[in-house]
């Protein structure tokens, strides 16, 4: 089976754009990873905070207190800023889902904080006769911050432990799907480039080509020596293929798109014989070049066109389903139908064909496919002519 270069290079950029994705997501994660380390960095500095806030030299009250202000609005600006920070924590927030309890942790521990600060302003200007009673409460509150901020350390520990593991599994998948696709891409295009190899010499032997736009190209750069060196093969009138160039070139093409549906189809020009010549043999040689010339312009790569008979062409088309090949045979006649002609003699002519439509299947020579259409077409000409009729319309017919 050859490959089509388009859709290896669709998948490819396809390819391309789940990489950035990932890197993306490599990217958030780095992000991510950072702000544990800055969140375990902060609980540690509130945990300096509050004990720097338990040892304030009380000689100079006043200056004392000044400190006191600083470091207590420090120790809830830090708690603020925890929280301002999670907004940016996606994978605790999306894939681990503990915004609930982190931020009730958090609400726990501001509540803790502030009740710190009342305590502790107390401590710091209390009356001698309520002394000891202010050091116990303090050292109480102390010890809930102190134990809610060590908390909160070890759930961050466990969120982080959870979120190595999400990364490292998808470390792995990202390493195993670039691993195969650099193997699969790197076979792929390397086999494109010895296509390009193959191109530049064409009668090469031995050479299997890989994609189906090379085999295309080959085809049409062997062909137009082909016509020179065997003028046997073409149709001397219309410069296509005659039977023989039909055969021949159906051979070469026949594998060029194998996933393709294959269709025989044979037209023939309306009350246009040799037994009926209503036209003169200039007018009639003409008609014949301009139907040759209208087909040939719908032909793509992989088809085949040739005049097969006095009045008859045949087309041979590969499309990717059947419909579509029926549907551009159709066009064919349409076009041909639109052709204008006329001479002083006859006025204005109209060029009508009938056709025999059918699908060749793989197991079916091309000589079994002609015999079928031209029964087809039979059918198609003795109902009025001027279209193409198919195996199912034959089919109606005989019941």
């Amino acid at each position: 089976m050859k490959h089509s270069i388009k859709k290896i290079f669709k998948n490819l950029s396809n390819f391309l754009m789940l990489i950035v994705m990932l890197t993306a997501f490599g990217v958030l994660a780095a992000v991510e990873h950072s702000n544990s380390y800055e969140k375990v960095e902060n609980l540690n500095n509130q945990k300096n905070i509050i004990n720097s806030l338990m040892i304030l030299p009380k000689e100079n009250l006043e200056l004392a207190l000044i400190e006191f202000k600083g470091k207590s609005t420090q120790l809830l600006h830090n708690i603020d800023k925890l929280r301002n920070q999670y907004g940016f924590s996606f994978v605790e927030k999306y894939i681990l889902s503990n915004e609930e309890e982190y931020l009730a942790d958090l609400d726990k521990l501001s509540s803790l904080a502030k009740e710190f600060n009342m305590t502790a302003i107390k401590h710091y200007t209390e009356e001698e006769n309520d002394k000891q009673e202010k050091k116990e409460e303090l050292l109480k509150s102390f010890n809930s911050v102190f134990e809610q901020i060590n908390t909160m350390i070890f759930k961050s520990i466990s969120y982080n432990k959870a979120k190595f593991n999400i990364y490292k599994n998808i470390t792995y998948l990202v390493f195993i799907i670039l691993l195969l696709a650099a193997i699969i891409y790197r076979k792929k295009l390397n086999s494109i480039y010895k296509d390009i190899e193959y191109l530049h010499d064409v009668d090469k032997k031995g050479y299997e080509i890989f994609t189906q736009e090379a085999g295309a190209i080959a085809i049409r750069m062997r062909r137009k020596p082909d016509i020179s060196e065997n003028p046997a093969m073409i149709d001397p009138l219309t410069g296509i293929n005659n039977i023989k160039g039909m055969m021949n070139s159906y051979a070469e093409k026949k594998n060029i798109k194998e996933k393709n549906y294959t269709s025989v189809t044979l037209f023939e020009i309306d009350n246009f014989s040799k037994t009926n010549r209503v036209y003169y043999q200039e007018l009639t040689q003409t008609i014949l070049k301009k139907v040759a010339f209208t087909i040939s312009l719908h032909k793509q790569s992989a088809d085949v066109v040739a005049r097969t008979d006095y009045n008859q062409f045949t087309v041979i088309l590969s499309r990717e389903n059947k419909e579509q090949s029926f549907k551009d045979a159709d066009i064919i006649r349409q076009s041909i139908s639109e052709l204008k002609l006329s001479t002083p003699e006859l006025g204005a002519i109209k060029i009508k064909l009938s056709g025999g439509f059918v699908i060749k299947p793989n197991h079916v020579s091309l000589e079994e496919a002609i015999k079928q259409a031209k029964k087809i077409l039979e059918h198609a000409k003795d109902t009025g002519g001027d279209k193409i009729s198919q195996v199912r319309d034959l089919a109606h017919s005989e019941l």
